[in-house]
């Protein structure tokens, strides 16, 4: 069963750091792009930053590039997001997805696939 599990959200006053974690079980990141992306209430999901099959190559969306930092780990099947310097407009609950394919672009929520369940990032002013 593919299973992809989320973590690393919490609780963070404005300027503080939270680093995320998309860990994949029955399933190989190697052919696959892997994006983040996150909801707030009300709003629909955006793309944050997505990474290449060889970590290469990486997007960030306007909102959040110079301030989050996409890296993978292809032999732990993991991906991470650091976020430094949040502000309470990164409130959202963030999602890793993948595409198969080598690069992320365009980072659109319908071309990705397997959404693990997500891990809900709050920042506090």
């Amino acid at each position: 069963e593919v299973q992809f599990v989320e973590s690393g959200g919490g609780l963070v006053q404005a300027g503080g750091s939270l680093r995320l974690s998309c860990a994949a079980s029955g399933f190989s990141y190697d052919n696959y792009a892997i994006g983040w992306f996150r909801q707030a209430p009300g709003k629909a999901r955006e793309g944050v930053s997505c990474i290449s099959t060889s970590g290469g190559s990486t997007y960030y969306s306007d909102s959040v590039k110079g301030r989050f930092t996409i890296s993978r780990d292809n032999a732990k099947n993991t991906v991470y997001l650091q976020m430094n310097s949040l502000k309470p407009e990164d409130t959202a609950v963030y999602y890793c997805a993948v595409v198969p394919r080598r690069v992320g672009v365009p980072l659109l929520p319908v071309l990705y696939e397997h959404w693990g369940q997500g891990t809900q990032v709050t920042v506090s002013s």
